[in-house]
């Protein structure tokens, strides 16, 4: 029993750094999304309010990245929590529950609700800036 437990720890502990790292993603998206338009602001370039959708998609992306990875490791998690004290071999491969039923996939992940709306807000807000910004330099 001492065992099972213990891999399930080591399982818990990957999930737990996913989900920070996933949290910090999104802070360093919206710092560098709020940078790039305080440049726009203080520039008069609106290049730079160009710039802020490329750390809103590639920051997307890899926050669905580690979004699907922790959806991968609580399905490992799950199939240790119902293996025998005999069967614990401290595997953290998830690629055995990848091919399971109906597996993650990390295009699905990245096109969840939660990070749609996260992301999609920052895209919205981008694209309101965008058009402020171009209408206020024609103007």
């Amino acid at each position: 029993m001492a065992e099972k437990h213990k891999h399930l720890e080591l399982i818990q502990g990957v999930i737990n750094r996913l989900s920070t790292n996933s949290f910090l993603l999104k802070g360093w998206s919206v710092v560098l999304v709020s940078s790039l338009f305080a440049l726009t602001a203080a520039s008069d370039r609106a290049a730079f309010v160009v710039l802020a959708y490329m750390p809103v998609l590639v920051f997307w992306g890899l926050d669905g990245y580690f979004l699907w990875q922790e959806r991968l490791y609580r399905r490992l998690y799950d199939s240790v929590r119902i293996k025998g004290d005999g069967e614990i071999d401290f595997s953290m491969d998830v690629s055995a529950v990848r091919t399971g039923e109906s597996p993650p996939k990390w295009i699905n992940v990245v096109f969840s609700r939660t990070l749609v709306t996260f992301h999609g807000i920052l895209i919205v807000s981008v694209i309101v800036v965008t058009v402020v910004t171009l209408m206020g330099g024609n103007g």
